[in-house]
């Protein structure tokens, strides 16, 4: 006979997830961080439960130049609402965890889902108003550009990198959402006399979920003729050479060739500290990005980068040596390169 409550596992784990929910009231949901080289440190705007935080009013005032509305709190009806109805979901996962009731949790975990997926189409249309309805008399303007911000990760936005990301409200948000499937799914398995998921897996999974610890960055695909270099601000043509620098922030700086990348690393933009990983584009493989700590160098002369880097990056030394036909060039690893 199937059971009709939920382990006392379950019901703390739904009532630690409403506690957890009540935190989002006081922690920013989302972010959008903006990087130029006039503002080498980055201008971020956060978006709490009840109010707009971080540079507003600089990044208003930089708006205005380009026709974009200027930001205030209180042009946003979701700001009143939202935290009400943050409290009623966090109220919702504690009953479901007092009664412990399976069908109530299921359709909890359907209103959840619902409320994210509205909650990202408002966000969407928020930007595009923002981007698209610009002041025809603002003091820049240039013919068919928006500047719609990312929902999540990163656009370029004239010279401004721009970066949408969830904060800590956010992932908690989303922590305590796909807690809630993995405790569905696995009361489901149960039920259905399917290979059980223990206690312990459970509590695991849990302590995963709400340990909030970052995801290792990655690289991101260089758009060949259309992304531009953070250094020289000219666009990425050629395919067989490229470089990306990441930051344990997960964001993602591009350049033309080793040129632009050694410049810009020289001149701090990003503490050596702070990087997490570079990658190169293989010259053999247009495209695809190589970690500099698994490649090797090939600099000669006759390899013309984009900006006259003269570096190719290779997967081994024997697609180096095919290349270097004539010997004429110094196949390096990484660690033995200097930047000029």
């Amino acid at each position: 006979m199937k059971r009709e409550k939920l382990s006392g596992l379950y019901k703390w784990l739904l009532i630690i997830s409403g506690a957890a929910l009540v935190l989002v009231l006081f922690t920013p949901i989302w972010r959008i961080d903006l990087v130029a080289p006039q503002y080498p440190e980055g201008l971020a705007m956060f978006i709490y439960a009840n109010k707009l935080g971080g540079n507003v009013e600089i990044i208003n005032g930089l708006n205005h130049y380009i026709g974009m509305k200027t930001l205030h709190t209180e042009d946003f009806i979701e700001f009143t609402v939202l935290p009400y109805i943050i409290s009623i979901y966090a109220v919702l996962f504690i009953i479901a965890g007092l009664i412990g009731s399976r069908k109530f949790m299921r359709v909890l975990l359907v209103l959840f889902i619902l409320f994210g997926v509205v909650a990202m189409v408002d966000f969407w249309k928020w930007e595009y108003d923002y981007g698209h309805n610009l002041d025809p008399s603002a003091p820049i303007i240039v013919p068919g550009m928006a500047y719609q911000p990312p929902l999540i990760g990163f656009k370029q936005l004239l010279n401004f990198g721009a970066w949408s990301f969830p904060d800590v409200g956010g992932w908690i948000f989303i922590g305590v959402g796909v807690l809630l499937l993995l405790l569905v799914i696995a009361d489901w398995r149960k039920n259905k006399k399917k290979p059980k998921v223990t206690s312990a897996a459970i509590g695991l999974m849990a302590l995963a979920l709400f340990s909030l610890s970052g995801c290792k960055a990655g690289p991101e695909p260089i758009r060949f003729g259309k992304d531009a270099c953070d250094y020289c601000k000219m666009t990425i043509s050629d395919k067989r050479f490229g470089a990306e620098l990441v930051t344990k922030k997960h964001k993602v700086y591009k350049f033309d060739d080793t040129h632009c990348l050694f410049g810009f690393q020289a001149d701090g933009t990003v503490p050596q500290g702070d990087v997490a990983e570079i990658y190169l584009t293989d010259f053999d493989e247009p495209h695809a990005l190589l970690n500099v700590k698994e490649l090797v160098l090939l600099k000669a002369d006759f390899i013309r980068g984009p900006m006259g880097g003269n570096i190719a990056a290779f997967k081994n030394n024997e697609r180096a040596a095919h290349v270097d036909e004539n010997k004429k060039g110094e196949v390096l690893l990484w660690q033995e390169h200097l930047a000029e």
